[in-house]
């Protein structure tokens, strides 16, 4: 077994996926399993052979994401300029495993690089940062069929409007302050939220569109240099898309944050809505603190990012 990141983790381990594997896919019995070890906080990954990903929920009722992205992902990907997950098959529960699971291609690429305050600038990011651009305004522009947008399954936390988040960020915050030495200045982080709270906008609830709710960089795959592939459309949605906006201040340096933000043309208010997701999303690490170092890592550096960008961080 792999490090439990939830109370209620359901076990997962390569003899389970081998037999789920065998039972429901026997003509690749043959093939190795082995588990990935970037396997995220959702499902747990596990590479078959040279060319399969299978994902699997770790949580009770994590069906609900798998479905989710086998119906809408064939709808929004076309529209996309770059690669993401071909789903070749979800299977019902069985055998020793209560949640739907999925197959999809395997795609080559490597992470991009968190950045962080003291990292120089490179003007590769800028491409990085028109790429990234191209995959958020694509998403905005994508129409929302009526079966989308009368769908519940595609309504999420992470398109509300921002001040829907003050309470739990609030709780967050206090939460990290109880673990000691955090790694960057919790006062100098609500003072920011608390600015915020007031921006145009903060409790508005503009046009539905859609949006990814988890652009970041274990999501985003690089090759030769170039944006290749965005992973795990589980959080997909239709609300307020200022959320993917975060994704800045993760692997984009100042001056390629700056490409991205007018590649899309966003207001004021809308970009710093954008940055005060980041920092939102970013205090939920106390939960992962211990079991997700990688993660961790990451979040540290966004919120240091957004500090340094809101003139916090000296």
């Amino acid at each position: 077994m792999a490090r439990i990141l939830h109370d209620d983790e359901i076990p997962i381990d390569t003899d389970l996926v081998r037999a789920l594997v065998d039972r429901v896919m026997p003509q690749y019995a043959a093939l190795p399993v082995r588990r990935l070890d970037s396997s995220g906080s959702s499902n747990a990954l596990f590479r078959v052979g040279e060319h399969l990903l299978v994902r699997l929920p770790r949580q009770p009722g994590g069906s609900a994401a798998i479905l989710k992205e086998a119906r809408w992902l064939p709808v929004i990907g076309p529209s996309l300029p770059v690669g993401v997950p071909e789903v070749v098959a979800v299977f019902e529960p069985g055998g020793d495993y209560p949640e739907r699971w999925s197959v999809v291609r395997w795609i080559d690429g490597e992470h991009p690089e968190v950045v962080t305050p003291g990292t120089p600038a490179d003007p590769r990011r800028e491409g990085l940062a028109a790429e990234l651009a191209g995959v958020v305004n694509a998403l905005r522009m994508a129409e929302i069929p009526s079966g989308a947008a009368n769908d519940p399954d595609l309504r999420w936390y992470r398109g509300e409007p921002l001040a829907t988040m003050d309470a739990m960020t609030r709780q967050n915050i206090d939460r990290c302050r109880a673990l000691g030495d955090f790694g960057f200045d919790l006062d100098a982080a609500e003072r920011l939220w608390d600015e915020a709270m007031r921006l145009p906008g903060a409790s508005d609830r503009p046009p539905p569109r859609w949006y990814h709710g988890d652009l970041a960089a274990e999501n985003l795959l690089m090759r030769d240099g170039s944006l290749a592939a965005v992973l795990d459309f589980g959080g997909l949605s239709i609300g307020d898309p200022a959320v993917d906006l975060a994704v800045a201040w993760e692997v984009l340096d100042p001056p390629a944050r700056e490409i991205f933000r007018s590649e899309l043309g966003v207001d004021d208010a809308t970009w710093l809505r954008g940055r005060a997701w980041a920092l939102s999303i970013t205090l939920m690490i106390w939960y992962y603190w211990t079991t997700m170092p990688q993660r961790r890592s990451s979040r540290i550096a966004v919120g240091r990012n957004v500090l340094a960008d809101a003139g916090y961080l000296i």
